[in-house]
């Protein structure tokens, strides 16, 4: 068994796996690392290997303790991935970004790909048929997209999806005209960011027809129901992306 750990910007996602069968699912904050990973291995106790990806500020410390009880392996930029970076700076792309390409790659060959994940960012990573990466755009999240309305002006408040949902009793259809401060931001926040990524399937499609788009994130589930374009959304594609590049660099040692 291996036990899969992705450290983002603002929380931590793990999932345990047999084979490409994903077993388990945990999510929590940085402060409870050390603690669950003692419930899982102690959930799992036939897990052997434990891989990482990180793009949060953790010392790798806080998972060499284990050690003595499971394989470890932090994914670099030394990984083998299944993929050739073209990227102008390869060592500044972030390791999220890399394992979700590796992902697209290895599920969907021989593919034009369009990863979307929607996190703290959003981020789009394009990977052509031919297995090159080529880049892509990142953006502010929705989260991200609240808290800076609110923290860079005076009289705005404070909202998120909860609020929204809470609001419009989880109707899908938004007021393109917000009539009042709350709903303006809405608006604003949530037809900003549907706007803006059927906006980047659409430029991508007039320079590439055909391919296959990927939505993944914590608001993949959120946003799939209400973009225009078809996608495949899975929120859990970077912890599956995660144990397949695991896998592969194994087979590639």
């Amino acid at each position: 068994m291996l036990l899969a750990i992705d450290v983002g910007n603002t929380r931590i996602k793990s999932a345990v796996f047999e084979g490409n069968t994903l077993l388990d699912i945990a999510i929590f904050t940085k402060l409870d690392l050390q603690k669950n990973i003692q419930i899982i291995l102690d959930l799992y106790p036939k897990t052997t290997d434990l891989v990482v990806a990180s793009v949060g500020n953790v010392d790798e410390r806080a998972f060499l303790v284990w050690g003595k009880r499971v394989n470890i392996y932090f994914v670099t930029h030394k990984t083998p991935f299944p993929f050739q970076n073209l990227y102008a700076t390869p060592l500044t792309l972030g390791m999220d970004r890399m394992v979700l390409a590796s992902g697209a790659v290895l599920q969907f060959p021989k593919q034009n790909r369009l990863v979307i994940d929607a996190g703290t960012c959003v981020t789009y990573d394009f990977i052509n048929n031919n297995d090159n990466y080529l880049g892509g755009a990142i953006s502010p999240g929705i989260r991200l997209r609240y808290e800076v309305l609110h923290g860079y002006t005076a009289n705005l408040p404070l909202l998120s999806i909860e609020n929204f949902e809470k609001d419009k009793n989880q109707d899908l259809k938004l007021d393109l005209i917000g009539n009042s401060t709350q709903q303006s931001i809405h608006s604003g926040v949530i037809n900003g960011i549907v706007n803006e990524i059927d906006g980047f399937i659409n430029q991508y499609r007039e320079q590439y027809p055909k391919f296959i788009i990927i939505l993944t994130g914590g608001d993949a589930d959120f946003l799939a129901k209400r973009l225009k374009n078809t996608i495949f959304a899975n929120s859990n594609f970077l912890l599956e992306s995660l144990n397949q590049t695991y896998q592969y660099k194994t087979k590639n040692d």
